[in-house]
């Protein structure tokens, strides 16, 4: 059994601690950005290049934080995870490998484009029949837009995707991301559309049908505490959004635990940082309480100092909150 087949069983029976936080490193990075969702590389002095990273310098830092054993999951391409399978990254650590099941239209981010511009529509490149011996978790990622057409047909394929894994004895946590091409939907409505979509879409199935977590945007404080309360059996995870300040990565982790998330999934937090196995260290502290988010970007600072790697931002701008929902009370 995995860290995180622990953790949820905890949660699930009323029994959690902070040590059950759950922490995924969502390093899918090429499935919606493509070539340039590895981020620039760095010299060993945290310097940054005049390039893109190649798939094996991006390989590197995955397997990395794979073996750090610090994080309890980590979401890859299936491509990337073969690879690493093939290497035994994960062997003798308790991290869990999962795989993005489907790449809808609303992350095609690539440079130049404007597909997620427009209302998401689904798509998946990832086969389940070809993962025997992989992994038997994915992520599941749906947008509502409050568009008749392209929401229905969202759910549909959703619906087509639950019955493939139930064949297949396959689960799936589902990322639900905020409007990318609202219709007729105010700023102020659309955390609570989004609350009211997840819930809707999910009342209708059994028990086994229901993702192991949910990956949503952090909205603020009342937005996830109305999620989080709702139901046990539902298990709210937030995730990381944009690379940020250092204080946004720490306090978004204790501001998501203080109001009923159990599981945060960060990506560029991670894939960016200058030091990304020292950042994975701290959320870990920070969530579990042995240290504060303020304390924890001072700690951070000093880690760099230490390994003489340069820092992107002097102290006191990394220790600012910059994000909106992390200013919200």
């Amino acid at each position: 059994m995995f860290r995180l087949d622990e953790k949820l069983a905890r949660v699930r029976a009323g029994q959690y601690r902070r040590a059950d936080f759950v922490i995924a490193a969502a390093l899918d990075s090429e499935m919606g950005p493509g070539l340039h969702g590895f981020g620039p590389m760095r010299e060993r002095d945290g310097t940054l290049k005049e390039r893109l990273r190649t798939r094996a310098e991006f390989l590197e830092v995955v397997e990395a934080v794979i073996k750090q054993d610090v994080i309890d999951v980590m979401l890859t391409s299936v491509s990337n995870l073969e690879i690493l399978t093939r290497r035994g990254a994960y062997l003798g650590v308790g991290v869990k490998p999962a795989i993005r099941a489907n790449d809808a239209t609303d992350v095609w981010r690539l440079r130049g484009a404007t597909y997620h511009n427009q209302p998401s529509r689904p798509f998946r490149t990832a086969s389940l029949a070809r993962l025997r011996g992989l992994t038997d978790l994915g992520l599941y990622s749906i947008t509502f837009n409050n568009d008749l057409d392209a929401d229905l047909e969202s759910l549909w394929d959703f619906a087509e995707f639950r019955a493939e894994t139930a064949e297949r004895g396959f689960f799936y946590f589902l990322e639900v991301f905020n409007p990318n091409a609202a219709a007729n939907l105010s700023d102020a409505d659309m955390p609570h559309f989004v609350n009211d979509a997840i819930v809707r879409c999910l009342a209708g199935l059994t028990e086994a049908e229901l993702p192991r977590f949910l990956k949503v945007v952090y909205n603020g404080p009342r937005a996830l505490e109305e999620l989080a309360s709702f139901d046990p059996n539902l298990v709210v995870g937030v995730l990381g959004g944009g690379a940020g300040t250092t204080r946004d990565c720490f306090e978004l982790l204790r501001q998501a635990e203080k109001y009923g998330a159990r599981v945060a999934l960060f990506g560029r937090k991670i894939l960016l940082a200058e030091s990304p196995l020292d950042m994975a260290r701290l959320m870990r502290a920070v969530v579990d309480g042995a240290v504060g988010p303020a304390e924890a970007v001072v700690a951070y600072h000093d880690a760099l100092r230490k390994a003489k790697i340069a820092a992107d931002r002097d102290l006191a701008a990394d220790n600012e909150i910059t994000e909106a929902p992390l200013k919200a009370r």
